[in-house]
């Protein structure tokens, strides 16, 4: 994708550069960070050589998508560095080989980036450009305690609409949604 920018964030494509793969290494290992993304097998990350392969993840499983879905590294234009991660994306079912019709917005942030809105900014530029393709609604999954992710959604105008078990191989999620 071409940089999405937004008045302080640029979202742009991860990429190999040591300072990327360092960035990802240092957010992907942090328990505080980790423990809110369920079953995600291979995390938290333990070498820094992980980090290449969780961006492998992501460029594979948005392979077939185009520009329309992805993994994307949120630079803050100020600091200069990047703050955290932004999806877009299926979600995957029960069966988390199998994508679903429901798209996903979502966030991980390193703590040194929390509370200063970067989740909320980044995350909105993605749901409204994905409401704009026609889309009728996108949900945001959060981890039931993760109060301060579900206040993100809450900020982004999604309505809570209680827990589901439909994705990711049956997880319970606090589940959110903003319709277009």
């Amino acid at each position: 994708m071409d940089a999405l920018t937004t008045e302080r964030l640029i979202l742009r494509n991860w990429t190999d550069s040591p300072a990327d793969l360092a960035r990802i290494f240092d957010i992907y290992s942090r328990n505080e960070v980790v423990r809110w993304l369920g079953t995600a097998p291979g995390l938290p990350l333990t070498e820094p050589a992980q980090a290449a392969d969780r961006l492998a993840v992501w460029r594979a499983r948005h392979a077939d998508h185009g520009d329309r879905y992805g993994t994307w590294a949120v630079e803050a234009r100020d600091r200069g560095i990047v703050v955290g991660t932004v999806l877009l994306r299926p979600l995957p079912g029960r069966d988390e080989d199998v994508p679903t019709d429901d798209i996903e917005v979502g966030w991980h942030l390193h703590p040194d980036s929390w509370g200063h809105g970067y989740a909320t900014e980044a995350a909105r530029v993605l749901v409204d450009r994905e409401l704009a393709t026609g889309t009728p609604e996108v949900y945001a999954v959060v981890s039931p305690g993760n109060d301060a992710s579900m206040a993100v959604a809450r900020r982004l105008g999604m309505t809570q609409v209680g827990r589901r078990t439909d994705w990711y191989g049956g997880e319970e999620l606090e589940t959110f949604v903003r319709r277009a």
